[in-house]
């Protein structure tokens, strides 16, 4: 699923948990692990919401970027 593709289905540049781990293809459980114990993306509280913003995920992804598989 694209940026505009999210963008287009909500209003905004900010997703739930669920939109966030869709986007991502990961379980919104994981996320929400990664929100405790680290090493997930940047999230924000609006309130007692969470929001992702869809170019932290962006940013998220890019520094998971490998090359190989013997890459750490």
């Amino acid at each position: 699923m694209s940026n505009e593709e999210i963008e287009r289905d909500i209003e905004g540049p900010f997703l739930t948990t669920k939109e966030a781990a869709r986007f991502l293809k990961l379980k919104p459980n994981t996320l929400e692990k990664m929100r405790v114990y680290g090493g997930g993306p940047i999230y924000r509280k609006h309130g007692r919401h969470v929001r992702y913003h869809i170019d932290d995920l962006n940013d998220w992804s890019n520094l998971r970027k490998k090359d190989s598989t013997a890459d750490d």
